[in-house]
């Protein structure tokens, strides 16, 4: 997606889940130039945290479309004046494309922006950590074939495990069990993997806790670059790497 108009306010999509959310508009606001309040990005939420769960109606547990209540909450966030919609969950874009059609403003793929990043970054093979419904949604996996670049995702065991790790610990509040996250990832590393990508949002919360190795890249980190730079801001404090790569 590329634009060339300064979008005077950015609407987010979230709720899915709240805490990622909450993250997301803390990293727009962190890393917005801005002297003032006048100067960061006029920004209206939407939180609806009771969205049907996405990876529940991906895997087919659930007959919970949560697309209808996605598109009604873009909707009202075109209606308070959103330009530019970005979207705070990896498995929420497993409807990306029926979404951004039901709006009239564009909406950030972070799937796109992400794997993109990477591989301008250099990375010729990533492993990708996310949820159970984003890896079989073939998200990352379509959009890495597409781009060229190589994809690794957990063995089944070690989803299972990582999946705990998001639902049984981030998503309630819990400290996340550090050391199996990183045995988990290690496994994509000894798989020739130059990159992981935390390819879920409440997983970022372990990137905003922790110091992570530069192997790990922040989809959510990805996001609030691209978005402050769509909104004609300038992003600081990312690295040197994400400042080169991501225009």
């Amino acid at each position: 997606m590329q634009s060339e108009k300064r979008i005077s306010t950015l609407g987010i999509l979230g709720g899915l889940g709240p805490m990622a959310t909450v993250y997301f508009y803390e990293l727009i606001t962190a890393h917005t130039l801005a002297t003032c309040d006048q100067d960061h990005i006029d920004i209206v939420i939407s939180s609806k945290a009771t969205t049907p769960d996405r990876t529940a109606f991906v895997l087919g547990k659930s007959e919970e479309n949560p697309l209808d209540v996605m598109k009604a909450e873009a909707r009202k966030l075109v209606e308070f004046g959103a330009e530019l919609i970005s979207v705070p969950c990896n498995t929420a874009h497993y409807f990306y494309d029926e979404l951004s059609e039901s709006v009239p403003v564009p909406v950030v793929n972070i799937i796109f922006e992400t794997v993109s990043y990477v591989k301008s970054a250099g990375a010729g093979k990533i492993g990708v950590l996310a949820t159970e419904g984003t890896v079989k949604s073939g998200a990352y996996a379509h959009m890495c074939e597409k781009l060229g670049v190589g994809y690794e995702v957990p063995s089944e065991e070690d989803q299972a495990a990582l999946s705990e790790i998001i639902y049984s610990q981030i998503k309630q509040g819990k400290p996340a069990d550090l050391d199996e996250f990183k045995r988990i990832a290690k496994t994509l590393t000894d798989k020739g993997c130059d990159k992981l990508i935390l390819g879920c949002t409440e997983l970022s919360v372990i990137a905003k806790g922790n110091k992570l190795d530069d192997v790990f890249v922040d989809s959510l980190d990805v996001l609030a670059l691209r978005t402050i730079r769509l909104c004609g801001k300038t992003p600081i404090g990312f690295s040197d790497e994400m400042m080169r790569n991501i225009i």
